[in-house]
């Protein structure tokens, strides 16, 4: 809770500070970096950094937890708080580098604002963000207790011990410990970071989920390479990296699991939607729900540009016919067989049994279309989960 003092000072100023929050996380970055060139090396991800979306999530989730405590200071935003919580834990992020961040952050607001950064304000501020940072200490050290790792130690040695290509973009490696000891315990829809050594010595780090349930013997993370204007540099360094030098015998460095975008253990009907790789972390609920003979309604959505781009397609349908009671529809920009949808996805005609847990993954406009459309069938916006396969520029904004 934000003192009264503090509460009164970050009211009157929050809207010269979310004017301004733009240009202080850029400023904060550029010092951060020049200060720690290590952190853009072997930490953040440059392809986020270089297209600016990780200081759109980080203008954005400050300014939303600031609102919060305002608006509801009874209260924290634990949703939020939860999933960067997550991703900084999948990271090895230590309480120590919380101290870093507050530096050049704090120096970034005071050179943006200049005089309006009187004492109070400082000082209203630095409580501000010691509530945020101090809220997500404590989760991610719960975390790291739960996986029984270290803060700063996530990591782990895997020996690829298959490669599948899904399709022309997509590629499965399947992942078993290097040391020969059990793999630790995920939730269907979890992730893993993975790290690699790229030429020029970076050590870039990236998220992907799970794609097996958690019962099978070995994991599996489905990778698609990224394409843009620099496909083979900072937007897809990494899955380039993965796609065109990762063979079987190969090893890779990986987290332990994280997420909270997690399949709940209930007998309530499910919906899984997602588009394009977004069907991983899916494939996983789907392949649970199978495994532990899930009877009440499932219903399986998919979007993607065809069915030759559609990752593990044989996957989706075959879990999909193993569940007592359940459905899968997917569409396609073009080349739709028949039974398929042409076009973007539509739940027009889509049955939703009353009690649905809805989870959708994908581009953040899908995900906003199937959440208008479920909304309107009368689904709880408390039964709609997501997860984005970026830094998270909807929570911020919502």
């Amino acid at each position: 809770m934000l003192s009264e003092k503090s509460t009164a000072t970050v009211r009157t100023t929050l809207p010269a500070v979310g004017a301004a929050i733009g240009d202080i996380t850029e400023l904060f970055y550029e010092k951060l970096f020049a200060a720690h060139p290590e952190l853009l090396r072997d930490l953040f991800n440059r392809g986020n950094q270089n297209a600016g979306l990780q200081k759109q999530a980080l203008a954005g989730s400050i300014a939303a937890f600031a609102t919060h405590l305002l608006d509801r200071p009874d209260t924290r935003p634990d949703v939020m708080l939860s999933r960067i919580a997550h991703k900084h834990a999948s990271l090895g992020v230590t309480r120590e580098q919380y101290a870093v961040v507050h530096e050049h952050l704090f120096a970034a607001i005071a050179e943006i604002l200049g005089e309006a950064v009187t004492p109070e304000v400082a000082e209203a501020w630095d409580e501000v963000y010691w509530l945020m940072a101090n809220a997500l200490i404590t989760l991610e050290e719960r975390l790291y207790a739960e996986q029984q790792v270290l803060a700063g130690d996530v990591w782990r040695t895997w020996t690829v011990v298959g490669r599948v290509e899904e399709t022309s973009d997509c590629t499965t490696f399947h992942l078993a410990p290097a040391d020969g000891a059990p793999a630790p315990s995920f939730k269907p829809g979890q992730y893993v970071s993975v790290q690699v050594e790229l030429p020029d010595g970076a050590r870039q780090i990236r998220q992907y989920s799970l794609s097996t349930a958690p019962g099978s013997p070995v994991r599996a993370i489905t990778v698609k390479r990224v394409h843009g204007p620099a496909a083979a540099g900072p937007d897809g360094e990494v899955s380039h990296h993965l796609h065109a030098r990762v063979r079987v015998g190969d090893t890779l460095r990986a987290s332990a699991p994280y997420g909270d975008l997690v399949l709940r253990d209930s007998a309530a009907p499910v919906l899984l939607a997602s588009a394009g790789i977004g069907c991983t972390p899916m494939l996983s609920m789907l392949e649970h729900l199978a495994d532990t003979g899930h009877t009440a309604p499932v219903t399986v959505l998919h979007a993607d540009r065809s069915p030759a781009d559609h990752p593990l397609r044989g996957d989706h349908r075959a879990l999909t016919l193993k569940l007592t009671d359940a459905s899968a529809r997917f569409w396609y920009e073009s080349g739709a067989e028949p039974g398929d949808g042409e076009g973007r996805i539509d739940l027009t005609d889509v049955s939703v049994a009353p009690g649905t847990q809805a989870y959708l993954c994908g581009p953040l406009p899908f995900m906003r279309a199937v959440r208008e459309q479920l909304l309107a069938k009368g689904v709880p916006a408390a039964d709609i989960h997501y997860e984005v396969f970026s830094p998270d520029l909807w929570l911020a904004s919502v």
